[in-house]
């Protein structure tokens, strides 16, 4: 069987569980020199879409846009590969955490990263679903902190100034995941970053300073189509964000630690995004191995309620062989 839906087509059908001419499928990655930019970030997205043609796009923008508005300092790359280098953190003190105020979405870094998303909304032509990366407001806040041990020590030492800065937080980025939509975005992809897991957090600390401020960020965009909740990291708290308000899970099946793609279907009851080895076979092994690989797993996983995509950004360095066999993989007749 050749293509023969569209990308919304087959989109729409593995969200609903209907019969798929073939799965879904996407990748996405950084290009770091190209990212410092309104321009340079959309023009490397539609490059990239229009290279592989995925059935949709994950905006890779550089990592650090959520908090350079709130004074993150950082060393930009000249490379593809090599990522942008932090060198000012915000947050050194308890008391700092009182600097972080509202923002206007419109300017600034977010405002760069809007007009980002309105290039790429005129490239893609309504012909694509795309969805903008945004953390959650805890890995945010985590983020201006400096390190993962000194936002562990401000939680359990001063909750109080930590809760305020992640109230505002999530006010910010409520908002601007709205504006993300009304440019034309089709959902956000929404990442718990390194804190949706087991080694680095407790249930119930999660529940205190994770959960309610994810939950008041999606609701902001439920009316969207596609909202992904990435739950990064091994052991992650999969089973503890089961019940979020998404349209589709993604995480890494690959990692031992963590579900494989047909639990995940079963705990969350909606469509898994996943099941590529993104940091071995997709970026170390030869062509053919790559798009076995991805037909092993559509054959395991079958032609509804999935899509295949990495656990997570995939190495800038994965051989561009190694994309184009994975993509002809799955266009094959059959």
């Amino acid at each position: 069987m050749s293509d023969q839906m569209t990308h919304w087509e087959r989109v729409r059908a593995a969200l609903e569980g209907a019969d798929l001419d073939r799965v879904p499928i996407s990748v996405w990655r950084h290009f770091h020199s190209q990212e410092r930019s309104a321009q340079g970030l959309a023009d490397s997205m539609l490059a990239f879409q229009r290279a592989y043609d995925w059935d949709f796009m994950k905006v890779n923008p550089r990592a650090s846009y959520h908090m350079e508005d709130w004074g993150l300092g950082l060393r930009f790359s000249d490379s593809d590969d090599i990522p942008h280098e932090t060198v000012e953190w915000p947050i050194k003190r308890a008391a700092d955490w009182a600097s972080i105020e509202h923002l206007d979405i419109h300017s600034g870094v977010l405002g760069e990263h809007l007009e980002a998303l309105d290039l790429i909304a005129k490239g893609l032509d309504g012909q694509v679903p795309f969805l903008m990366t945004v953390f959650n407001p805890l890995s945010i806040a985590a983020s201006l902190a400096g390190s993962e041990e000194a936002m562990i020590e401000h939680m359990g030492a001063h909750p109080a100034e930590v809760h305020g800065a992640l109230e505002v937080i999530t006010d910010v980025f409520s908002r601007y995941a709205v504006e993300c939509l009304e440019v034309g975005a089709s959902g956000i992809f929404f990442a718990t970053t390194r804190w949706g897991t087991y080694d680095r957090l407790t249930e119930d600390e999660y529940s205190e300073f994770g959960r309610p401020y994810d939950l008041k960020v999606l609701d902001a965009v439920a009316s969207a189509e596609l909202n992904v909740l990435h739950v990064c990291a091994s052991n992650n708290m999969l089973p503890l964000l089961a019940d979020y308000p998404v349209e589709a899970f993604n995480w890494d099946a690959q990692d031992d630690t963590n579900v494989w793609l047909t639990e995940g279907a079963k705990l969350t009851g909606k469509t898994v995004i996943g099941g590529l080895p993104h940091r071995t076979v997709l970026l170390d092994g030869a062509p053919d191995e790559v798009a076995a690989e991805a037909a092993w797993t559509a054959d395991l996983m079958g032609r509804s309620g999935w899509m295949l995509a990495p656990g997570c950004t995939i190495p800038p360095m994965v051989p561009e062989p190694n994309l184009n066999a994975l993509r002809g993989s799955l266009s094959r007749p059959g």
